[in-house]
Order: structure tokens, then C-alpha cells, then sequence
């Protein structure tokens, strides 16, 4: 019997959400638009106090691309001194024999 119940609950996840009654939690996954309240208005509002914490667009995309550059720097010195201590012994030994 426990198996029959399962099989009801596995094909009841299995409908389309069409089949479903419309009931206010199946509204509410539709996610239909409901217009704020007075509450919710007020703290969607601008509030000019916050104005000044607020960064740039242009500020941000300069940190950004220099922290971007740094990267690649960083990277490639990085890239290259473990090219230099693979490489680099090798031709100096073959120089001094």
C-alpha cells in the first residue's frame, strides 16, 4: 500500500501547473503583479541621505579594469620566473662546460 501512495505523489508533482486549481498559493507562484503598499513604497524610495556612499560607474570601471591589469601583470611575472628558473640554469650550464 505504501507503494500506491508513493506513486500518487510522484505523479501528482508530475502535472502541469494548468491542471491545478486556482487557488491564492498557486496565484502567488505565478507571480502576478501586485501593486506595493505604502510601506513597501517608502523603502523602494530614493533617499537622498545615501546619495553619498553611492560609487560611480565611471570610478568603478577604472578599479575594475586596474584590478584586471594588476591581474594579468601578476600573472605573467609570475609565469615568467618559473620560466626563468626551468630555462635558464640549462643555458648557463651549457656556457661554462
Amino acid at each position: 500500500m505504501a507503494f500506491l501512495s508513493s506513486k500518487s505523489s510522484i505523479a501528482a508533482h508530475l502535472r502541469s501547473p494548468f491542471q491545478k486549481t486556482e487557488d491564492p498559493v498557486s496565484l502567488s507562484r505565478r507571480r502576478l503583479h501586485v501593486e506595493p503598499g505604502a510601506r513597501e513604497k517608502a523603502l523602494l524610495a530614493e533617499d537622498p541621505i545615501l546619495n553619498r556612499y553611492k560609487s560611480s560607474k565611471d570610478g568603478v570601471r577604472r578599479l575594475k579594469r586596474l584590478g584586471d591589469v594588476l591581474t594579468i601583470v601578476v600573472v605573467a611575472g609570475c609565469c615568467y620566473e618559473i620560466y626563468a628558473k626551468k630555462f635558464g640554469n640549462r643555458q648557463g650550464l651549457a656556457t661554462e662546460s
